[in-house]
């Protein structure tokens, strides 16, 4: 009797399912160019020479208490991005690492009702996960909403012309000057 062959796992079409079930795991590098929302999100022109996505997929069947097994599919996945400081708009690197978990459902309706009360991300079961796009989804969660250097490399200019020449009058100085019975200053 031969060895059972352990299934071969295609990524872009991933049965989630069977994956958890023969507790599968897949690695690899996606070129960031490959992840086109992301890419998008980045400066204009780096995406084609940023380093590889790298990525990490489990699977897991856990037992559930008095029903059906449970199915898991745990995610990472690391990138380093080129973006824009919104302070300086000078070119700043951003390193991302993602990590989750997902546990998966029959049907959208058990996953929308699960997915409201669990702490746990909750996602329909299909036969076809393109795992691309929930690494892709999960690293543009990772973005930075304002993305900007701890410390820009170059100092910020201050514009001179709105500094104001000299001190100016205090706006209350000639109420000051009546109340003490003064004459009004000049």
């Amino acid at each position: 009797m031969q060895p059972m062959k352990s299934r071969e796992f295609d990524p872009l079409r991933l049965d989630v399912a069977a994956f958890a079930k023969d507790g599968g795991a897949l690695e690899g590098e996606w070129p960031l160019a490959d992840l086109a929302r992301l890419a998008e999100s980045t400066l204009p022109g780096t995406a084609a020479s940023a380093p590889a996505v790298t990525w990490r997929l489990t699977g897991e069947l856990r037992a559930a208490k008095g029903g059906e097994s449970q199915v898991w599919l745990h995610a990472a996945a690391q990138a380093t991005v080129h973006l824009e400081c919104q302070r300086c708009l000078k070119p700043m690197t951003e390193a991302l690492d993602a990590e989750r978990s997902f546990l998966f459902v029959s049907g959208e309706d058990a996953a929308a009702e699960l997915d409201s009360d669990s702490e746990d991300d909750v996602l329909a079961l299909t036969r076809a996960l393109d795992a691309r796009e929930l690494v892709e989804d999960e690293l543009l969660l990772e973005l930075p909403i304002v993305p900007r250097h701890d410390v820009c490399p170059d100092p910020i200019p201050v514009a001179t012309d709105d500094l104001p020449e000299e001190e100016a009058p205090h706006p209350f100085a000639k109420l000051a000057a009546l109340k003490r019975g003064g004459g009004l200053p000049n």
